[in-house]
C-alpha cells in the first residue's frame, strides 16, 4: 500500500484521527477500497457536503449547518439564566448526554489559552461569551474546563473577563480529578462535579 502515493497520504491523514494508528488506518482503507460503491463513494460525497455546509458557530462555538443553523443558539427562547462553558464540542456532548446541566445554555471555547499562539487567540470564543452574558442577562457562568494547567488558566482568564459584570462564576467541584477532561468523566462523576461546584467570583455590587 505504501508504494501508492495516494494511499500513503490517506494512511497518514487517517492515522491522525483519535484512536487510530497506522495499522488501523490501513485496515480501514482496505475496507473502503473493497467496498468502493457501497462505502467509499458515499463517504467521499458526505465528507464533501460536511466540509461545505458544516462549520463552527462564531457566537457559541458549537457546530452549525448552513441549512438548519446552530442548535445552541436556537434555544435562546427558553430564557435560561446559566451558561456552561466547555473547552470542546465533545465536552458539551458528554455533559448533554449525562443530563446534569439541562437548565444551561452551552458555550464551546474551542480549546484553551495555552493551546493557541497569539495569532489565533481570537479563535477562543471568550469575547463572545462576555457578550452573551450581557445580552442574555445570564446570572451564573459554570466554567467546566478541564483540571489541567491549561484548563485552569483558561478558567482564571474567564473569571477576570467577567469580574466587572453582574454575574456569578462557578467551577466544577469534587468529581473531576486533577488532569481530567470533561468528556472522559462518567455520568456519576459529572453529576458530582456539577452539584458540588464552587463560586469563584461573586456578583458585583
Amino acid at each position: 500500500m505504501e508504494n501508492i502515493n495516494e494511499l500513503k497520504e490517506l494512511i497518514r491523514l487517517i492515522s491522525k484521527l483519535p484512536g487510530l494508528g497506522k495499522r488501523s488506518a490501513q485496515r480501514l482503507i482496505l475496507k473502503l477500497i473493497n467496498n468502493r460503491d457501497e462505502l467509499m463513494k458515499p463517504l467521499v460525497n458526505n465528507l464533501a457536503q460536511v466540509y461545505k455546509n458544516v462549520s463552527r458557530c462564531r457566537k457559541c462555538g458549537n457546530l452549525k449547518s448552513n441549512s438548519t443553523g446552530c442548535n445552541n443558539c436556537q434555544i435562546i427562547d427558553r430564557k435560561l439564566k446559566k451558561i456552561c462553558v466547555v473547552e470542546q464540542i465533545s465536552d458539551q456532548v458528554a455533559v448533554t448526554n449525562s443530563n446534569v446541566a439541562t437548565d444551561c445554555y452551552f458555550h464551546v471555547l474551542g480549546g484553551t489559552l495555552s493551546s493557541f499562539n497569539k495569532e489565533r487567540k481570537e479563535d477562543l470564543l471568550i469575547a463572545s461569551l462576555v457578550e452573551r452574558v450581557k445580552k442574555d442577562q445570564i446570572e451564573e457562568v459554570i466554567v467546566a474546563t478541564s483540571s489541567t494547567v491549561e484548563g485552569q488558566t483558561t478558567a482564571y482568564y474567564i473569571q477576570e473577563e467577567l469580574k466587572n459584570l453582574n454575574v456569578k462564576v462557578s467551577k466544577l467541584g469534587q468529581g473531576i480529578s486533577v488532569g481530567s477532561s470533561v468528556e472522559d468523566l462518567e455520568d456519576g462523576s459529572l453529576l458530582a462535579a456539577f452539584k458540588n461546584r464552587t463560586i469563584i467570583e461573586n456578583k458585583s455590587d
